[in-house]
Order: structure tokens, then C-alpha cells, then sequence
């Protein structure tokens, strides 16, 4: 069973940046495509950008531009990096394989906009 592990959230002012990152225990982890996803207090989790196991990269529109996601086969580990965060970028972040199974979900990690 794969293991998630997402950390990097934290406070952060408008305008602001933050580097996630989500580690995955087993060697399976290459050969998925990977998603991170989020979800508001109050809304369904959405999900956020995607990557496949070659590379190719796929985002919200409302992250499009600002957010850019990249992985590490070799440390079995998925990133997220956020720049011109907004408040409306306030959730919690999860990862995830992009299959039709998800493995068991992470605890997240919390990024919270404000000034």
C-alpha cells in the first residue's frame, strides 16, 4: 500500500510563495501520473494540476500561470510549487495517483493566504 506523505504548506501573505512536496513510500510511484488537488473549508476537493509519468503537465484555470507541478521519480516525490498566491488559495493540499484508484489519502498540509 502507497503512502502519502505532503508537507510545505504554511502562512503566507497575498503575493506570496510556497513549495510543496509529496512523498510516496514504494517503487511503484514512476509509473503513475500524478495529481495534487485541494480542498476548501466548505467545498469539494478540486483538483489543482496533474502530471504524467513523462513530463507533460496539465493545470486549473485558476492556477494556470501562477502554479507549476514537477516530480522526482528518484525520490518518488511530487512538487507544487505556488507563486502570486491569492486567498482564494486558501486549502487544504493533497496529492494523489491520477489513475481511477486513489491510494489512501494523505493528512495534506494546510496553506493558508492572508495578510
Amino acid at each position: 500500500q502507497v503512502q502519502l506523505v505532503e508537507s510545505g504548506g504554511g502562512l503566507v501573505q497575498p503575493g506570496g510563495s510556497l513549495r510543496l512536496s509529496c512523498a510516496a513510500s514504494g517503487r511503484i510511484f514512476s509509473i503513475y501520473a500524478m495529481n495534487w488537488y485541494r480542498q476548501a473549508p466548505g467545498k469539494q476537493r478540486e483538483l489543482v494540476a496533474g502530471i504524467t509519468t513523462g513530463g507533460s503537465t496539465n493545470y486549473a484555470d485558476s492556477v494556470k500561470g501562477r502554479f507549476t507541478i514537477s516530480r522526482d521519480n528518484a525520490k518518488n516525490t511530487v512538487y507544487l510549487q505556488m507563486n502570486s498566491l491569492k486567498i482564494e488559495d486558501t486549502a487544504v493540499y493533497y496529492c494523489n495517483n491520477a489513475g481511477s484508484t486513489p491510494w489512501t489519502w494523505g493528512q495534506g498540509t494546510q496553506v493558508t493566504v492572508s495578510s
